[in-house]
C-alpha cells in the first residue's frame, strides 16, 4: 500500500540543549513545516538533518551547527560547517539508504519541504516527490505553510 511521508529541512536556529529533534528546532519555518506536514496525515514524518541525515522527529539529539545550504560568510557563525560538494553527496546517498529501509522510495508519495541544497542529492532516487515550497522565498514558505495548515 502506498504511503505518504513528509521529508522537512532541519533549520539553523535551534535551542540550546538536548531535545526531541521536533522541539529542537525553533524556527518559524520549521515549526510552520510540522504543522503543515501533520496537516497532511501522512504515515511518517522525518527530519533532512545535515548532521544525522535522516531523522525521526521523537529521536533526542543535541544541538549542532551544520548545513547544506551555502550561507553568505558575512551570515556565518564561526563554529558553522558547511558541507563540501562531495559531503553532500555523500549525505544525499546516506539519505536514500535510510529511506529504504523504511520507505518505497519507487512508489510511496514523498512531500518535501526544503531549499534546493537539501532537496538536490537526494531527488533523483524517489519516484513520486512533490515540493509545494518550490520557488517560494523564506517568508513566502512561511505564509504558504500557514495559510496551508
Amino acid at each position: 500500500m502506498k504511503k505518504k511521508i513528509i521529508l522537512i529541512a532541519c533549520v539553523s536556529q535551534k535551542g540550546n540543549k538536548r531535545a526531541k529533534a521536533k522541539d529542537l528546532y525553533i524556527s518559524q519555518l520549521f515549526k510552520s513545516s510540522l504543522a503543515y506536514a501533520n496537516k497532511q496525515n501522512p504515515d511518517k514524518i522525518f527530519i533532512l538533518s545535515a548532521l544525522h541525515h535522516l531523522l525521526d522527529i521523537n529521536k533526542k539529539i543535541e544541538p549542532y551547527n551544520v548545513t547544506l545550504s551555502n550561507v553568505p560568510k558575512d551570515k556565518r557563525k564561526p563554529e558553522l560547517k558547511i558541507l563540501t560538494s562531495a559531503e553532500k553527496k555523500e549525505w544525499g546517498k546516506k539519505i536514500i539508504e535510510q529511506l529504504s529501509k523504511q520507505t518505497d522510495l519507487k512508489n510511496d508519495e514523498f512531500i518535501i519541504l526544503a531549499g534546493q541544497a537539501y532537496i538536490k542529492p537526494i531527488k533523483n532516487n524517489i519516484s513520486h516527490l512533490t515540493n509545494p515550497l518550490y520557488g517560494l522565498r523564506q517568508g513566502e514558505r512561511v505564509k504558504f505553510l500557514n495559510d496551508n495548515s
